[in-house]
């Protein structure tokens, strides 16, 4: 099983799962147990900038580091620093981040977790109760490319009760190196090169990038009896893996008469989903998602066998036997 992060909270907030689809949890719900923040009732922090331990080792972003212990006593403020100054977007509270991490205890030195020797950074939610509140406010206003320094002190951390699992006690403060790799929004969109839709018997789909619900128009013809999974927009991130949680914009339609049935794309929000839940719920779009590289846009059509099939959710425009249409901006993974 995946070793889920302590610094997760239960849903990340503004989570969106397809409709009908299993019972609506995120991928968290399948990993293993560890105590997770709850909505914060405590005030914003004073941000200082130290003291701070030195990073002794792995200084160059991406590199795994080596963090000192804390110089004497820690500050009772938040503080952070930017070691390495990027020049990407600024992360906002609430934006979905792609990080390595690393956090050890102030006192001891203790590493408790980290993300570089998974290698797969970690992919969440600045909002209140998805993360703990050190992050929350310590990152907001960076930019992505940027390794930040910064020590947690237990208000704004694992409060009075720290994280037995991970060794925290409630008056630990603890120290992250974080490098923030990549940053998304409700606006964001796929980045990868168009890829010519030569089948007239499949449906066309727009290669806008700018966050709007690209159109996709489909034919008025039967629909293919196998699955369909094909690059609209071809990106160049790693293939995802069966095992992995996505990140993406999504809309899905029935393609008899063409109606959307559910999507994020102008929503507000965007959808985090485990692949091996939707195994479970849509096989189909599980199975057309993996092996498809991060930043592309995909075409899916599911036939009703790897869909619902002749039990569709009730009281939408999804009918038993009903062939879907999913297209998936494909953001980030871990």
């Amino acid at each position: 099983m995946r070793r889920r992060s302590v610094l997760l909270a239960a849903v990340p907030a503004g989570l969106v799962t397809l409709a009908g689809c299993g019972d609506g949890k995120s991928s968290s719900s399948k990993a293993s147990a560890s105590p997770s923040p709850s909505v914060s009732t405590v005030p914003p922090p004073k941000i200082v900038d130290g003291p701070l331990p030195a990073i002794t080792a792995g200084a160059k972003f991406g590199e795994k580091p080596t963090v000192a212990k804390g110089p004497g006593e820690p500050s009772k403020n938040l503080a952070v620093k930017t070691v390495i100054a990027g020049s990407g977007r600024t992360v906002a509270e609430n934006d979905f981040i792609q990080a390595n991490y690393l956090g050890q205890i102030w006192t001891s030195g203790k590493v408790f977790d980290n993300s570089y020797d998974r290698k797969r950074p970690l992919v969440m939610q600045l909002a209140q109760g998805s993360i703990i509140d050190g992050w929350r406010y310590g990152l907001a206003g960076r930019k992505t490319g940027s390794r930040v320094l910064m020590a947690v002190p237990p208000t704004w951390g694992y409060g009075t009760s720290g994280n037995a699992q991970a060794g925290i006690k409630g008056t630990d403060t603890l120290v992250f190196v974080i490098d923030l790799i990549e940053s998304f929004n409700s606006k964001s969109s796929a980045r990868g090169k168009p890829v010519a839709q030569t089948d007239a018997a499949l449906p066309k789909v727009a290669t806008n990038t700018d966050g709007a619900v690209p159109k996709v128009t489909i034919p008025k013809a039967a629909p293919p009896k196998k699955l369909v999974s094909a690059y609209v927009l071809e990106g160049d991130g790693p293939e995802l893996k069966s095992d992995q949680t996505v990140l993406c914009q999504f809309q899905g339609l029935v393609w008899d008469g063409g109606k959307t049935f559910q999507r994020t794309y102008g929503s507000g929000r965007l959808s985090e989903f485990a692949l091996e839940q939707m195994q479970q719920a849509v096989k189909g779009l599980a199975q057309g998602l993996t092996g498809k590289k991060v930043g592309s846009r995909v075409l899916i059509v599911v036939p009703p066998e790897l869909g619902y099939g002749n039990t569709p959710p009730s009281g939408g425009v999804i009918k038993k036997g009903s062939t879907l249409v999913f297209t998936v901006d494909i953001l980030a993974a871990m």
